[in-house]
């Protein structure tokens, strides 16, 4: 089962406690067409553990992606069939987080040293799930020689029936460097992760890393066939206000960013009504209405009151009336200079 092309002109990463449930639905108020993943869950957490807390979502999350943690091919086809059963509509395989504790659990990064083990993982999950599996790895570990690495891996999961590879285009160091520093100090390789695109042209390739404006996203469109962001989508969530007009030609969810966290409103008070507090959902608004003003008052505000006991959705709707009373400030401002 091929994933539309389109489907990966712009997704979001999966971030480790960044893109929970919360996050999601309003990136998806941002964005119609984002596609959009998981935190990473470990195949042994969903067989073992609570799986609607580890896997329930929003209906309008969709299309929204699962992405497993795991190297056993078995517990993997056992987490993909329960996935299934949440009608995620694509299962994607880590292989590319260089963390400790992934490490540990022999996944992650460490996988790009075991193609064929990964191309195993691929063809249990499809078989057990029966929907898109996607891989998401880097272009290399330690002393690997990336072209050779990465097109190994392209080989093997493509072979065993991956949807689609989305390429992080720097190696991984998993020693010497911290998850955080492999972020940022191995240098980007774009041209190398273009290099798949000629040999498998009927296969959606998106590449990662480094990812900052729209500019670029659409630079690399002409190469690939989409891009995954991360950081720069959590820390700068209105951007995702243009994904839509730029990289679809179909207009935002809603006008404004503003609009969109209007219409988040009933979704927090929902959520406050079964038990969740209002800090562990305004955490991820931080990144509203960057460079706009009122927008440190927007998130002191938010900072200094969702964390009080009974907080409720009025310190949302206080927080917006300081966006909007620093414009209307700012605009009378210019008037009278």
């Amino acid at each position: 089962m091929l994933v539309k092309p389109e489907s990966w002109r712009f997704s979001i990463a999966p971030m480790m406690e960044w893109t929970d449930r919360h996050y999601r639905v309003l990136a998806r108020l941002h964005s119609r067409k984002a596609r959009l993943y998981t935190e990473m869950v470990t195949s042994a957490a969903i067989i073992h553990g609570d799986r609607e807390r580890l896997l329930g979502y929003d209906a309008c999350e969709h299309p929204i992606a699962v992405q497993l943690g795991g190297s056993d091919p078995q517990d993997l086809a056992r987490a993909a069939k329960i996935c299934a059963e949440f009608a995620y509509d694509e299962i994607n395989l880590n292989v590319g987080c260089p963390s400790d504790r992934v490490q540990n659990g022999a996944f992650g990064a460490c996988l790009m040293r075991e193609p064929e083990l990964v191309a195993r993982c691929v063809a249990a999950m499809k078989e057990a799930s029966g929907l898109p599996v996607t891989v998401k790895c880097r272009i290399g570990v330690d002393d690997q020689e990336p072209r050779e690495a990465m097109f190994a891996m392209a080989r093997a999961v493509l072979g065993a029936g991956a949807d689609a590879l989305i390429v992080h285009a720097r190696k991984a160091w998993l020693k010497g460097l911290s998850p955080k520093e492999n972020r940022d100090i191995p240098p980007l390789d774009y041209a190398l992760v273009h290099e798949l695109k000629p040999v498998w042209p009927d296969v959606p390739i998106a590449v990662n890393g480094g990812i900052e404006t729209l500019d670029a996203m659409k630079a690399q469109l002409d190469f690939v066939d989409g891009v995954m962001i991360g950081r720069a989508a959590y820390h700068n969530m209105s951007m995702l206000q243009d994904v839509d007009p730029l990289l679809f030609g179909e207009p935002a969810p809603h006008e404004s960013s503003r609009a969109a966290v209007e219409a988040f409103l009933p979704y927090i008070e929902r959520k406050l009504g079964q038990g969740v507090r209002l800090a562990d959902i305004t955490r991820h608004m931080l990144g509203l209405f960057q460079g706009r003003p009122g927008a440190r008052a927007f998130r002191r505000h938010l900072a200094t009151f969702a964390v009080k006991r009974g907080a409720d959705v009025r310190v949302v709707e206080d927080a917006l009336a300081l966006v909007d009373h620093s414009v209307v400030a700012a605009a009378g401002a210019r008037l009278t200079a």
